[in-house]
């Protein structure tokens, strides 16, 4: 299974991203989305799973909840917008991956058997870093990350 991995769009999808996400099964959006055009035009390439960021806001921002659970064959992903705000411990919860955005910088560690993954930014650049999005891939049980540098 693959699941790309997008945040931080601030109302941009990049035709590049879409591109890199083409062909997953699932995609995860860990919030700052921006704009519902943003989320329609993911939905368009596979099924989208979202989290209100921080600058989420608007009637259309209401229904998009701050957490969310995946369970991709098995494999369970916590998603949330800023990992500072997590209060639980997701190893304890039998979670495999933590999904973020909010800082911008893409990241991938491992910590107690939990992959901590943040695909960055695909929005406008911000901050001199880059414009990145990501892919978790599991097969047999084995998650693996990988971070996408576009633009």
């Amino acid at each position: 299974m693959i699941i790309g991995v997008i945040s931080d769009t601030h109302g941009m999808l990049r035709p590049e991203a879409a591109a890199v996400l083409r062909g997953s099964d699932r995609i995860i959006h860990a919030g700052d989305v921006g704009a519902p055009e943003v989320l329609a035009a993911l939905s368009m390439l596979a099924p989208v799973i979202a989290v209100r960021g921080n600058n989420d806001h608007g009637d259309w921002a209401t229904s998009i909840a701050t957490t969310e659970v995946v369970d991709a064959d098995g494999v369970l992903i916590y998603v949330i917008h800023d990992v500072k705000e997590l209060d639980l411990d997701p190893a304890a919860g039998n979670f495999r991956v933590v999904v973020s955005g909010h800082s911008h910088r893409p990241s991938q560690e491992t910590r107690d058997g939990v992959l901590w993954f943040n695909p960055g930014s695909a929005g406008p650049r911000r901050f001199q870093l880059p414009v990145t999005v990501g892919r978790l891939t599991i097969a047999d049980g084995v998650v693996r990350g990988e971070l996408v540098t576009i633009g």
